[in-house]
């Protein structure tokens, strides 16, 4: 067995008290199920409601030679239920199984920082493979030209793919479907939400609160232990040749000047080794201390979950395991980890706008654009908030450690984001600001999550209306007093040496 599978599938039983949570139930369920997990996906009774059929045809051609796993948005082997699903149908019909990852030159605002970080966790993925006796390919170029000829060319009878709910990555997977072969079953697994998106809900849920009981509803059929990826009794088709990881990265046509992260390394192992340290160090302290930016009290484990490098249920059962000694922590963070961010993959789908004004409610639309007109204190550019050259020297140290560490604080990122509201000449260029340098610096850009969290702070997302103001209408507010009183400011803008800027204007 894979030694990740190992380090995976633990043995040790875990007292869990009723009442201490409203999963309990889950969890002892859990407990008990823990020593009988099935040995293979072929074992395993795996739960078709986590896939859909995206073909007309689900029937096999007989003569099938291979199984492709067109791996995208869930980039590790074990703790995948894609990768297990491609497996249980290459082991049922006793053929290859290959998995494709098809690399674009460019993506969004996506730089350097970002590439590098995904390259570093599939050369894990193909390590991890080979180990497997499973073929991985890097092909370079989108999916629907560079996937239907790997189908064809190599007898493939089966193609499955994971799932995002983000605009370019559905059309990559409607228009290789239009190319493949219609002949070819071609499958689709919710790899990234415990709850699959399609069994929680059918449409746009208004907030956490009329989503919450549907995924709770649906946790103890979904929230369950993996079955291992084995080594692979059957040969592929064609033998992958070992991947020329500095040709793949001279392929890329993206910005060389936002710099890699010390703190995050990429990869499966170097996820888990950060989730086991949040388990151990800092889940104590997230109940109480997880909105102090001047605290290590969050997880950071976004990078590698944006990735796919890990898996969110996975985090969530080794988190679990603390809930005797710190429930009000696990609680919190599940309800981060696990209902905020199902629903921001809800909105995601069901709202196509999920980046722009159209896509706001219509009250928050109304109250911003009724306040388009009104007098700005402060106007600022994009290349002076980007260069953190505000008055403001809270604001400029979270925009610093955004653009240093690859990572800002939970808590700041929504008081960055409703800021550029504030200082920007109209909320479409806040909405456009706030997205490009969240995607261009954070590791975690581009995610449902983080268009979710700009569409909350500047556009009233999953939130209602409060009090009117001036420029920011019905929409919540947050104010520098108001950090002050929940944390030492100053330490923070301390340790990233920001300062205040005299306002001369938009510039």
């Amino acid at each position: 067995m894979n030694p990740a599978a190992i380090q995976f599938i633990k043995t040790e039983n875990v007292s869990t008290s009723a009442g201490q949570g409203q999963i309990s139930d889950i969890l002892l369920k859990l407990d008990r199920d823990r020593n009988k997990v099935a040995s293979s996906a072929a074992a395993y009774d795996f739960n078709l409601k986590r896939v859909r059929l995206m073909s007309e045809t689900e029937k096999i051609p007989d003569r099938m030679q291979g199984v492709v796993y067109w791996m995208s948005r869930d980039a590790r082997v074990q703790d995948n239920w894609a990768m297990l699903f491609s497996q249980r149908i290459a082991l049922k019909h006793r053929v290859g199984l290959h998995v494709c990852f098809c690399l674009v030159p460019k993506f969004l605002d996506a730089t350097i920082r970002h590439f590098k970080f995904l390259l570093g966790g599939l050369r894990v993925v193909e390590s991890d493979l080979k180990k497997l006796n499973i073929q991985f390919h890097l092909l370079r170029g989108k999916a629907d030209d560079v996937l239907p000829e790997f189908v064809e060319k190599n007898s493939i009878g089966a193609v499955v793919t994971d799932f995002s709910p983000l605009r370019t990555p559905l059309s990559w997977v409607k228009s290789f479907k239009e190319k493949l072969n219609p002949s070819i079953p071609f499958w689709q697994v919710d790899a990234h939400n415990i709850v699959p998106m399609w069994v929680t809900s059918n449409e746009l849920e208004y907030a956490a609160y009329t989503i919450r009981g549907k995924i709770k509803h649906h946790l103890p059929e979904f929230l369950t232990h993996f079955p291992p990826v084995i080594s692979h009794p059957y040969p592929g088709t064609v033998k992958a040749e070992p991947v020329d990881w500095a040709a793949a990265e001279a392929s890329l046509q993206v910005d060389q000047s936002v710099k890699e992260v010390s703190w995050a390394v990429p990869g499966t192992s170097a996820g888990l080794n950060y989730l086991q340290s949040f388990v151990a160090n800092r889940l104590q302290l997230y109940a109480t201390k997880r909105n102090e930016p001047t605290v290590k009290a969050q997880s950071n484990l976004s990078p590698w979950i944006h990735f796919g490098q890990i898996s969110i249920q996975r985090c969530v059962l080794e988190v679990q395991e603390k809930r005797p000694k710190c429930p009000e922590s696990v609680d919190g963070w599940v309800e981060q980890a696990v209902i905020r961010r199902e629903l921001a993959d809800n909105f995601c789908y069901f709202n196509p706008n999920y980046d722009n004004l159209n896509g706001a409610d219509q009250w928050a639309k109304d109250t911003l654009n009724n306040h388009r007109k009104d007098k700005r204190e402060y106007v600022y550019s994009l290349a002076q908030f980007e260069a953190a050259r505000t008055h403001d020297d809270l604001w400029n140290a979270s925009q610093i450690q955004m653009m240093r560490e690859g990572k800002m604080h939970g808590f700041l990122r929504m008081y960055w984001a409703k800021k550029i509201l504030e200082w920007s000449e109209s909320p479409d260029d806040a909405l456009s600001i706030s997205i490009y340098l969240n995607d261009r610096y954070n590791l975690d850009g581009r995610d449902p999550n983080g268009y979710v969290g700009i569409m909350w702070s500047i556009c009233g997302i999953h939130d209602h209306g409060f009090p009117e103001r001036p420029v920011l209408g019905r929409i919540r507010w947050m104010s520098y007093e108001g950090c002050k009183r929940k944390f030492d400011v100053m330490s923070f803008v301390s340790r990233y040496g920001a300062k205040k800027y005299r306002y001369e204007g938009k510039k």
